[in-house]
């Protein structure tokens, strides 16, 4: 199972409806922040969300409309008395750029971990999910994630019971560890089926479109994407800005197949996204605009 939250809806600058983008994700108690720009920490107090579980925070790129909230979180996660190490992971400058961030926020009580991302795609195994990073089209190096929980097959007893094996051993290979019993060794595969579906959601923003995103959003259960301008008119404004429209989002979820499309990032002088979803809807049906404090509870295929 997989909570998602966006914190923040907001591009440029925050308003008094609208915070800045930001998204938390959370799955058996870990916790992970995409982007943190000005006013997310009291936009995940008002969606009822706690900062010091967080495990992992990634940054799409360095704007300060996704990144100057960090100092102020920092410091909330110290006095809540976190002494975890916290990994951060972004694109390349991501040491240098949170040092300089940290000049107001110098002692901390527990120790971060840096990740910088170099390649255009890049995979982060976590101990709980899977984080896919995927290189977009800003006019500064960005990035998109897809945050990926797999799922095993199911347990088959039957073959269990055939290798002689007790029960005790039973639960540990349906955990992925690999045993030794009466000089054999016992691998999950051996009494496991073939993996089930998962879950995944894809975030993508501060980007015009592009197939690595489209790519990377395949099949998601959940694409959050830009939605910089809902006007057709701003198309032009959206290429010289490198941002997208509502429309070309929607046009990307539409060729990924996702299940439902979530847009954020929206520009100061968009009012009322909502105004804009009849449209948007006409491409892909299952679109919805983004608020802040908009969340889902995404389960397995067959969970209740």
């Amino acid at each position: 199972m997989l909570d998602v939250c966006l914190l923040g809806t907001g591009g440029m600058m925050p308003l008094p409806y609208r915070w800045l983008t930001s998204l938390m994700v959370r799955c058996e108690g870990s916790q992970m922040l995409i982007d943190c720009g000005e006013g997310t920490q009291i936009a995940g107090k008002a969606a009822g969300w706690t900062f010091k579980p967080i495990d992992v925070i990634a940054f799409t790129h360095y704007h300060a409309d996704h990144i100057s909230g960090l100092p102020g979180l920092l410091l909330s996660m110290g006095n809540a008395e976190r002494s975890e190490p916290l990994l951060i992971i972004g694109p390349k400058g991501l040491e240098r750029v949170v040092t300089a961030l940290r000049t107001i926020a110098p002692e901390l009580p527990f120790s971060i971990e840096f990740l910088e991302l170099t390649e255009k795609k890049q995979r982060i195994v976590l101990p709980h999910f899977e984080v896919e990073a995927f290189r977009v089209n800003h006019n500064i190096t960005c990035y998109g994630y897809s945050i990926i929980l797999k799922r095993a097959g199911k347990f088959n007893p039957v073959r269990a019971e055939a290798f002689g094996l007790p029960k005790p051993f039973w639960g540990r290979l349906q955990k992925g560890e690999t045993l030794t019993y009466e000089g054999k060794v016992y691998t999950p595969d051996m009494v496991m089926g073939e993996a089930r579906k998962g879950l995944k959601v894809t975030y993508c923003t501060d980007s015009r479109p592009a197939s690595s995103i489209v790519e990377a959003a395949e099949h998601a259960d959940l694409f959050i994407c830009e939605g910089m301008y809902g006007e057709k008119e701003k198309e032009a404004k959206a290429r010289e800005y490198k941002h997208m429209t509502f429309c070309e989002a929607a046009r990307m979820a539409k060729n990924a197949q996702v299940k439902e499309l979530w847009l954020t990032h929206f520009s100061p002088s968009l009012s009322w996204p909502e105004d804009y979803m009849d449209e948007v809807r006409k491409v892909f049906p299952n679109a919805h605009a983004g608020k802040d404090g908009k969340s889902a509870e995404l389960k397995f295929e067959g969970e209740k």
